[in-house]
């Protein structure tokens, strides 16, 4: 009996794959589980197609993954905070403060997804990474300025 896999199976093989199994099993166990269907013309036409749609929509969000790196390399944000003596901040400067000063700009960007490179706790200039997907890290430049 032939089936069309749905999801890897140890030992059998990965999704969708066309595999050949002993009628009983794949009746029994694999198309019950909802972890293959029978092996009909159409039933493979049709995950054909929608493993096409899947890379199409794979290749149109890396596309708009790297317009919005190539928009955040280019962007600065300025966060103001309040400094005690030394020019040193109460507190330091988070993730959650650059998520909010991009989200003024029109860019939204998951706090979870933004890492800082150094601890922020003067004023200055630094740099917070955004883990956009895959090898895209694009750097966004923070500058903490005083509070007034």
């Amino acid at each position: 009996m032939k089936v069309l896999l749905k999801e890897d199976i140890e030992k059998l093989g990965s999704a969708g794959e066309l595999v050949d199994v002993k009628p009983g099993y794949g009746r029994n166990y694999l198309i019950p589980q909802n972890k293959a269907v029978m092996a009909t013309e159409g039933a493979i036409k049709n995950y054909e197609h929608m493993k096409r749609e899947a890379e199409l929509r794979a290749t149109l969000t890396v596309e708009a993954a790297a317009e919005l790196a190539e928009q955040l390399e280019a962007t600065s944000v300025t966060i103001s905070a309040t400094v005690g003596e030394d020019d040193k901040i109460f507190g330091t400067v988070t993730n959650i403060q650059v998520a909010e000063a991009l989200e003024e700009r029109g860019i939204i960007i998951d706090r979870r997804k933004i890492s800082m490179d150094q601890d922020i706790n003067s004023l200055g200039e630094y740099t917070a990474t955004v883990d956009l997907m895959g090898d895209l890290n694009p750097k966004v430049k923070v500058w903490v300025v005083k509070e007034e």
